[in-house]
């Protein structure tokens, strides 16, 4: 029975990091539910939530245009004064003959981000008319998708590198757009923390425009046989009694994300192959005086080390060469695992850590962005002819293609896996010990905080 304090109501959810059917309880405002299993956060309430996050995208959207409209930066030496946009990166790129690294830079920093706030308004007000508008769910689904992409918060660390790079080339000079930027960063990262998408879900069902009809009775605290959680808004349901898709959302429902292992191999493998080129040939060229020569990942890494900046070296380090390593390392441990863990014994063990750092490698990845920003960002501002100029070079595109394939692999993989393997190990043992006693689908409730 719900407290007088309860905004939610128990409801049977899936694991999305170990597969494991619970019952999250009634939440009050501001209140977590996490599996007891792994750990991984079911449930997450704040006060208000729809309105908060409604006041936020709509400030996020006026900023946004300011971001894109405003000037960026103004940079001058010898005299020559050069000022730019956010636009001049992506031109300076298709300039040089990248326009991979253009399409790529657009996407993460204006498409993907407008889509999710511009789609997150339409939802919320359109849940708030007297009528609610058409395509909510539709439009709700693509709002997710787009928040994997957009990289504000990334763009404005490479806007602080590039900075910092530039303070022995040029004079410069931040405009309105970088102080944009810093509070639709922050706006951002509140609005996507006030959010429960799951409230979210709940009012699109209640007005009524869900994929197919949802009878009342048919949700219960107790997976029937066959049931399956959908990944896009963990609704608990089972595909045959509506032709394979998510009553609710209308995804195509998988008790496992299709073919993920060989996927994910795919990714990897790909990702690995041009982390070389990557790291090969030169993400810049430096021209200064008529003098210079290009500069690799790790060249840039020693340059920073050279002009005495420890804190910038060490932040490109991380991010430019050591995340797309540990993220590669981390993704091939967890699929070798899930292989072995049938076959080697021990190998089950610590399955609760690996999938905590499951989910740290599908959030850092793409933090590796923050090189290419800064090398679209530095070939926008330096233009200044034989004095000084910076040209971002054809390593970077590869690098471009490193990060996003990671970010595939991460998405690609479920690790549900890892733990049905270890099941099955568990289910392998008791068989050859007599007991043909399955482990049950549910677990009691999730842990509430």
């Amino acid at each position: 029975m719900l407290t007088a304090a309860a905004v939610t109501e128990p409801q049977l959810r899936e694991c999305p990091g170990c597969g494991l059917f619970q019952v999250v309880p009634a939440l009050g405002p501001n209140e977590r539910a996490d599996c007891p299993r792994c750990g991984t956060v079911l449930r997450r309430t704040r006060r208000d939530s729809l309105e908060h996050c409604l006041a936020l995208v709509i400030a996020a959207l006026g900023l946004f245009v300011v971001l894109w409209v405003a000037m960026l930066m103004t940079v001058s030496t010898a005299g020559i004064v050069h000022e730019t946009t956010l636009l001049s990166g992506p031109a300076e790129l298709v300039r040089h003959g990248l326009w991979p690294l253009a399409i790529a830079v657009g996407f993460t920093t204006a498409f993907a981000p407008l889509g999710k706030f511009a789609g997150t308004a339409y939802v919320l007000l359109g849940l708030r008319a007297r009528r609610p508008w058409p395509y909510l769910r539709g439009v709700f689904r693509f709002v997710r998708k787009m928040g994997v992409w957009a990289m504000l918060d990334v763009l404005l660390l490479g806007v602080f590198v590039a900075f910092t790079k530039l303070g022995d080339l040029v004079t410069i000079d931040v405009g309105p757009a970088v102080y944009a930027l810093g509070l639709l960063t922050i706006i951002t990262v509140w609005a996507d923390n006030v959010l429960d998408e799951d409230l979210v879900w709940t009012e699109i069902q209640r007005s009524g425009q869900t994929h197919s009809p949802i009878d009342p009775a048919s949700i219960t605290l107790t997976p029937r046989p066959g049931a399956v959680s959908c990944e896009e808004c963990g609704l608990v349901s089972v595909p045959s009694d509506h032709d394979g898709h998510c009553p609710r959302c209308g995804s195509r429902l998988h008790a496992r994300k299709p073919d993920s292992l060989n996927r994910t191999w795919a990714f990897i493998i790909a990702a690995a192959i041009l982390y070389i080129p990557a790291n090969y040939y030169p993400v810049l060229t430096v021209i200064q005086l008529g003098a210079g020569a290009p500069s690799t990942i790790l060249g840039g890494v020693e340059e920073l080390i050279g002009s005495r900046m420890y804190p910038l070296a060490i932040l490109v380090f991380f991010a430019s060469i050591l995340v797309p390593v540990l993220k590669l390392a981390g993704l091939t441990v967890m699929l070798m695992v899930t292989a072995l863990i049938s076959t080697e014994e021990g190998a089950s063990a610590w399955l609760r850590e690996r999938t905590a750092i499951y989910h740290i490698v599908t959030w850092v990845g793409r933090w590796s962005m923050v090189d290419i920003f800064m090398e679209s960002l530095l070939g926008a501002l330096v233009q200044f002819g034989t004095i000084v100029s910076i040209a971002p070079g054809i390593g970077a595109v590869a690098f471009c293609g490193v990060v996003f394939l990671t970010i595939f692999a991460a998405e690609a993989f479920d690790p549900r896996l890892m733990w049905d393997a270890a099941a099955e190990k568990r289910r392998r043992a008791h068989h050859l010990a007599g007991d043909e006693t399955d482990a049950p689908l549910t677990d009691g409730a999730a842990a509430k905080n």
